[in-house]
């Protein structure tokens, strides 16, 4: 079994910066991706950032270069760090992880960004 547990969502001015964190526990289950989605009010999931078991990161479109995510491994978390945050990411940000076989996907229970003046 594998369970996310997500920190660090909250209330920013447009510009600001915050840090998610998803602390990732599982037994035996080998994890072949794990990242960052989000979800927009009354809009699919989609995604943000993700990192493959062979260290391949890839990104959103609509992040620009403005958000990194990163692992540490020492703590089973992974890290999306989000600079010159816009209104427009405003959302609810669900850390993610897949199987290496692909046959089981997990979710976290969500936290919410909102980015405001």
């Amino acid at each position: 079994q594998v369970q996310l547990v997500e920190s660090g969502g909250g209330l920013v001015q447009p510009g600001e910066s915050l840090r998610l964190a998803c602390v990732i526990s599982r037994s035996s289950i080998s994890l072949g991706v794990v990242g960052w989605y989000r979800q927009m009010p009354g809009k699919e999931r989609d995604m943000v950032a993700t990192i493959t078991e062979y260290n391949t990161i890839n990104y959103g479109d609509s992040i620009q270069g403005r958000f990194t995510l990163s692992v540490d491994n020492a703590r089973n978390t992974v890290v999306l760090q989000m600079n010159s945050l816009k209104p427009e990411d405003t959302a609810v940000y669900y850390c993610n992880a897949v199987s290496t076989d692909k046959t089981e996907n997990y979710w976290g229970q969500g936290t919410q960004v909102t980015v405001s003046s």
